[in-house]
């Protein structure tokens, strides 16, 4: 009785709409009323390719179809194929009568993606002018034009930087993005949607590409190019969505966002920890409470030089929008603080996502999309000074564009940065770019350079001094020629400790419990054009 009540209702809620169209010189056959929807159905369930193949039927049966094409428009548009919706789009404009108002809207959006931001403004006036659309489409649109008055008044004060695609030596004709590098700059790890064989996988419930994978390029130290790149391990990549979201300052934990609807512990997306030991990755652990919830969605993780802060992006209860930043602190191993909102000075009612802490351990930066973004997400630093992050600060034209950019990352020198951008001009959807800061002091809250802003690096082993074994859980300690505590950090699993540090005159400290303490003055140079680095190991005496 009650499917047979569901179809009555299905079949006149056809009937009643095939009428309305009809009225409308739309659709006019019932056939075509129910495959609309069900287009519409998979459009909103993000299947665009089963949609759009719909749409191109009904198209065919109602070539004047302004509604039909403008839908046709709406799912190339989300397939990324902006050429292909811009045809459709204006087609719909051409047959003047029926013409859905978010035609323009959508519009809008492609000329604004690609640089054209006096035609943006054009049709997103158009658009908001026609009061067609919800209230949430016309405050959209809104915020759409105070980036395209953001992009004018950003593109009118350039910083002199130069940018360079990676090539096709790393970057491929799908989505690459999240470039990830250690802090001596010679290992990228970053996320892409290539497939490794012709029998990988495809996300049929999402949008019909390759499932995400991790991938690793070294350094060229010769040509100071990344020129080949590899899949990570298959126990990081799995058959589902597997993306890389960070790696610390050492290169020795890899964090990955996991989301495979068959798996209970990635169910709905959740960040994870793959720990490096004796030059191995291993199986990537899921980092649990309080960072990972069960109801929500986290997106991302990073952590500070001294493996005690963690940085994460989550849906949970208490933000401010969308995607909100929150900070963890490690107490020890198996002892975490409160998380901790940033608070409305960072986080926004937009999305907050794609962070990195620089090696300096106080600059975040971090994508959002707001109406302070040029379009799409731009990048974004907060710095924090005085017990405070200050307010949000836009990194400027050209590394932002109209388009859409990912995660910064940055060489502890300070002097060079990679982003992934689908800006036009790239190999795919979106490619990895390098960027040679040249004058721009990207850590520096004016972004002028003033005197050396790059930092160092000083790394090491700890072992057991009869033995030799390796030793974790050891204390270093780091003070300035003041006698100051400037940096603290502890051994890993493979008795690896890893600080970052200005030029200057320090003393190390090493201390472990039944152990003799060990303190050794020591200078460190420091240099904008390359990232120096000094190691020193220790010999543990009881």
């Amino acid at each position: 009785m009650y499917k047979t009540f569901i179809s009555i209702l299905f079949c006149l809620s056809i009937a009643l709409t095939a009428q309305e169209d009809k009225k409308n010189n739309l659709i006019t056959t019932t056939g075509d009323v129910a495959k609309l929807i069900v287009a519409k159905q998979k459009l909103y369930a993000g299947n665009y390719n089963g949609a759009l193949s719909i749409y191109h039927e009904v198209e065919k049966n109602d070539p004047k179809n302004a509604s039909v094409k403008y839908y046709i428009g709406l799912c190339y548009f989300n397939m990324a194929q902006n050429q292909n919706a811009k045809e459709s789009l204006n087609k719909a404009i051409e047959l003047r009568d029926g013409v859905e108002p978010a035609t323009y809207f959508v519009l809008g959006q492609i000329f604004h993606n690609e640089g054209d931001i006096d035609k943006a403004l054009e049709h997103f006036t158009t658009f908001t002018n026609s009061k067609g659309g919800s209230s949430e489409t016309q405050q959209q649109a809104a915020v759409y034009m105070e980036q395209c008055n953001t992009a004018k008044r950003l593109m009118a004060n350039p910083w002199k930087v130069n940018i360079s695609n990676l090539g096709n030596e790393v970057n491929s004709r799908f989505d690459d993005k999240n470039p990830c590098i250690t802090a001596d700059g010679k290992k990228l790890v970053f996320t892409t949607r290539r497939p490794e064989s012709a029998k990988d996988m495809v996300d049929f419930e999402g949008d019909g590409k390759f499932f995400e994978n991790v991938y690793l390029s070294q350094l060229d130290s010769a040509k100071q190019l990344f020129i080949s790149v590899s899949p990570l391990d298959k126990h990081i990549n799995s058959p589902a969505h597997d993306a890389c979201t960070s790696i610390s300052p050492d290169g020795k934990q890899l964090f990955i966002y996991r989301n495979d609807i068959n798996n209970k512990e990635s169910r709905g997306g959740n960040v994870f920890v793959s720990k490096q030991l004796s030059g191995k990755w291993k199986n990537p652990e899921n980092l649990g409470k309080p960072i990972n919830t069960t109801a929500n969605w986290e997106g991302g993780v990073c952590v500070s030089p001294d493996g005690k802060r963690y940085f994460f992006t989550s849906e949970r209860k208490g933000g401010f929008g969308g995607s909100d930043i929150w900070m963890v602190e490690r107490k020890s191993k198996k002892v975490w603080g409160e998380p901790v909102n940033l608070g409305a000075t960072v986080n926004s009612k937009f999305d907050e996502a794609g962070m990195f802490l620089a090696p300096d351990g106080k600059t975040l930066f971090f994508c959002s999309n707001g109406p302070n973004s040029m379009g799409g997400y731009d990048i974004f630093k907060t710095i924090f000074e005085n017990g405070l992050w200050c307010a949000p600060i836009n990194v400027g034209y050209p590394i932002n564009s109209t388009a859409k950019e990912g995660q910064l990352t940055l060489s502890a020198n300070g002097n060079v940065a990679y982003i992934s951008s689908n800006r036009s001009g790239g190999l795919g959807e979106s490619d990895l770019y390098r960027i040679e800061l040249n004058d721009y002091a990207i850590l520096e809250k004016d972004g002028i350079k003033r005197n050396n802003n790059g930092l160092s690096i000083l790394k090491g082993t700890i072992r057991e001094g009869a033995e030799g074994y390796v030793m974790p859980d050891v204390d270093v300690i780091i003070k300035d020629a003041s006698g100051k505590e400037v940096a603290s950090t502890s051994t890993g699993e493979g008795g690896e400790y890893f600080v970052t540090l200005p030029g200057g005159h320090y003393t190390l400290i090493v201390k472990k419990k039944g152990y003799k303490d060990i303190s050794e003055s020591f200078d460190i140079s420091a240099s904008n054009k390359e990232t120096i680095s000094l190691e020193k190991g220790y010999l543990l005496k009881k």
